[in-house]
């Protein structure tokens, strides 16, 4: 995804996030939209070069805007703010929402036209008339979350649930379709997203097509072996299962068992049939690639990662590193890193593209550790279906073989590392290089005033050196419902969206009508800080595992040990969270603050008076920022969880109630509170509705008003439902109430 620079953690490397828009940090304006300030717009037309490539313009809320290509950047982008009546309507309300920009340089314009569309295809930006026509790339998904998988092609690249698989993407999705169809020729498959009859299996199984899913006529286990078949296929391991069935045919064969052995080679003839159809490879590595290459100066490498998919550029994600701690760590012999052969020579690094280069204290193996930290960092959190079978580097790695068989094993096949010198792969090394070169000049604008402001951070909060990781955690809800809670994470003074938390409160005691916000931070510090305190309890060093966390391979995945830690709210906050963290044994370790909202006064734990500090000091601003980004965070969780709630019917809260039931139950009593006033006798005489059903939902409504044997305590149970019952949420009647029928 295109969501600019998303910067993972680089842990022990001295990993920073860079933003989309550094400049509004400096300037201390928040976010706002760029026309209202002519200082800040005028710091982000700087920024662009006089070179092709795409724009992209994001609003408030960190959404794609518009996208447009130019074949020179700065010329393009400027025109749009400059006081012309020549712009449309749609243009001028477009540009007073932008609140920043970003942009991907490219070789030549033929190469932006193309950047382009695909971006826009991607994306559906609400300010672009043309090329938003859909036409994505499709993939196959498996829902291995249901017990019988479907298999079923989308064009919505996203997991519905977490074990859902998608394959892909196919660029011929002709080529596709036909693959698909011979492969449910092939093999016995559920056809159906539903069955066709209650009671009975449909034609699909007298012919062989389907195994009787609908009747349960095979065993989960059984069908699942059977799509973990299909799925090689997908995966473009057809080889591997031809030897694979035809040792299976070998065995029924040998057992005598003829009849599956027929079966068995039905399926090796349509295999084979369906290679030589194909006439390509469906995990063909020449159409999926990552690129990596990097851009450095004496103490900062920006590194930029372009996912190709389909042959096309899909995605960029963003990271810097401190190239000084790089090299330290290499010469110093880090675990698991080779020494170095020879000391490190100074190598000629340009800041950026076109301009003069200078020495860095570092050589390539330093800068091929920044990457091996970066592939390290960035796929030890992605889905294995993520990794690409190919990965192009500007450097070699120090680690390259390991790292290799590492990605293999997580992705269960081959991924090839490689270090083009020639042709179109090494183009591309270069054009990643350029755009990593522009964003090392952002990150230097920044990266002093983020320092200062962790070193003031740091003296305030009495630490030995400037805190590196800031979590900030705050609760949302309202009068208890919906409660829910947000972790935010910033890396040397900036955020890092990637390591962004969301959790729903657990809480019994925390409801509807009753809301504790002592308990819900509490509840949270126990739960982010668990692993740690079974670590610390086993006798792990926790100081030691915080210093060895530049490694995702070295530390058991415990590599996200913050700085500081800082709750929204008062003293009463504090001591919640202190008690928590004192029940796993933490509480000596960690370095826990809180802001007041009120005076913004920030509370060390045990102290009754806040510490002295000024409302406009860089320590206390980035505590604000913090603050105001956990704050964000959660209310947006927070009206997620509540509009998905008011989507919801109570009556879908009913065991045996599917969507179509519940709107059979609405047509019929017109209400909700219809239903809960109505006999089960009444219940039972709604379409679809039988005996027991109905008083399964008339129990519902009534747990306390069962006899002993758990029946109905009915008085009158053929009586009707009264006239003028008074309409709810979920009514169907339009009309004032009394108006329906009952």
């Amino acid at each position: 995804m295109l969501d600019g620079a998303v910067v993972p953690t680089l842990l022990g490397v001295e990993a920073t996030t860079l933003p989309r828009n550094p400049a509004a940090k400096d300037l201390g304006t928040g976010s706002g939209p760029l026309v209202l300030n002519p200082e800040r717009l005028k710091a982000r037309l700087k920024e662009l070069p006089a070179e092709p490539g795409c724009y992209m313009m994001r609003d408030g809320d960190d959404r794609i805007l518009y996208i447009g290509k130019a074949k020179v950047l700065r010329q393009r982008v400027r025109s749009y703010f400059h006081n012309s009546p020549g712009h449309s309507p749609r243009i001028s309300l477009m540009v007073r929402q932008v609140c920043d920009l970003e942009f991907i340089v490219t070789d030549s314009e033929d190469e932006a036209l193309a950047l382009e569309s695909n971006l826009i295809k991607h994306h559906q930006p609400h300010f672009n008339v043309l090329l938003k026509d859909d036409k994505k790339y499709p993939y196959v998904c498996i829902t291995w979350s249901e017990n019988y998988p479907r298999i079923f092609i989308t064009r919505q690249r996203r997991f519905r649930k977490p074990h859902d698989r998608f394959y892909g993407p196919y660029v011929d999705v002709g080529q596709l379709r036909r693959t698909l169809a011979m492969v449910k020729r092939v093999f016995p498959l559920r056809q159906r997203p539903q069955p066709l009859y209650r009671d009975r299996t449909c034609l699909n199984f007298d012919i062989g097509r389907c195994p009787g899913v609908c009747q349960e006529k095979i065993s989960s286990d059984d069908y699942q072996q059977i799509l973990r078949k299909v799925a090689m296929v997908f995966q473009g391991r057809n080889d591997e299962l031809l030897t694979l069935l035809t040792g299976q045919m070998e065995r029924y064969a040998e057992r005598l068992d003829f009849e599956a052995a027929a079966r068995v080679r039905d399926q090796l003839q349509g295999l084979e049939s369906l290679s030589a159809e194909q006439k390509m490879s469906l995990g063909d590595s020449s159409v999926s690639r990552d690129v990596l290459a990097l851009a450095a100066d004496r103490r900062v490498a920006a590194v930029q990662l372009f996912q190709m998919r389909a042959g096309k550029l899909v995605g960029r994600l963003g990271f810097t590193a401190d190239a000084v701690k790089a090299s330290s760590a290499l010469a110093q012999g880090e675990p698991g890193l080779p020494m170095p052969a020879v000391p490190a020579d100074a190598i000629s690094v340009a800041e950026a593209p076109g301009e003069p280069t200078h020495e860095l204290p570092a050589d390539s193996a330093s800068l091929g550790l920044i990457l091996q930290r970066v592939i390290e960092e960035h796929y030890s959190q992605v889905d294995p279906v993520e990794i690409p079978p190919e990965l192009l580097l500007q450097y070699p790695l120090p680690q390259q073989q390991l790292i290799e068989d590492w990605l293999s094993e997580r992705r269960g096949r081959k991924v090839r590392l490689a270090v083009p010198q020639r042709q179109q792969k090494a183009d591309w090394i270069e054009l990643v290089e350029r755009n990593a070169g522009y964003e090392l000049q952002r990150t230097q604008r920044t990266a002093e005033q983020h320092q200062l402001a962790t070193e003031d951070l740091a003296q305030l909060l009495d630490l030995a050196l400037p805190p590196r990781r800031i979590e900030g955690f705050d609760i949302s809800h309202i009068q208890g419902s919906d409660a829910v809670a947000s972790q935010v994470v910033f890396i040397d003074g900036l955020p890092a969206k990637q390591h962004y938390r969301k959790y729903r409160i657990q809480s019994s005691s925390i409801r509807s009508g009753h809301s504790d916000d002592f308990m819900a931070m509490a509840e949270i510090m126990r739960r982010r800080f668990r692993r740690w305190a079974q670590a610390k309890a086993e006798g792990a060093d926790l100081a030691e595992l915080a210093r060895q966390a530049s490694s995702t391979l070295h530390t058991g995945g415990l590599n996200d040990w913050p700085d500081v830690v800082m709750i929204d709210g008062g003293k009463g906050q504090l001591s919640a969270v202190m008690e928590a963290l004192r029940e796993l044994n933490l509480h000596e370790d960690l370095v826990v603050c809180s802001l007041a909202k009120q005076r913004e006064e920030v509370f060390l734990p045990g102290a009754k008076q806040p510490l002295d500090s000024e409302p406009g000091q860089l320590g206390i601003v980035l505590l604000r920022r913090l603050r105001d980004e956990a704050h964000r965070f959660a209310i947006s969780f927070h009206r997620q969880q509540r509009g998905e709630r008011m989507k919801r019917s109570r009556l879908s809260d009913i065991p045996g109630l599917g969507p179509k039931r519940v709107k059979e139950l609405l047509a019929h009593f017109r209400s909700i509170d219809a239903i809960q006033l109505a006999s089960a006798e009444a219940i039972a005489k709604a379409p679809g509705v039988g005996p027991a059903l109905a008083r399964q939902i008339w129990e519902y409504f009534h747990p306390s008003d069962l006899d002993g044997d758990g029946q109905p305590a009915i008085a009158n149970p053929g009586e009707p439902v009264p006239a003028g019952i008074p309409l709810g949420a979920d009514s169907l009647a339009t009309g004032s109430p009394g108006e329906g029928d009952a």
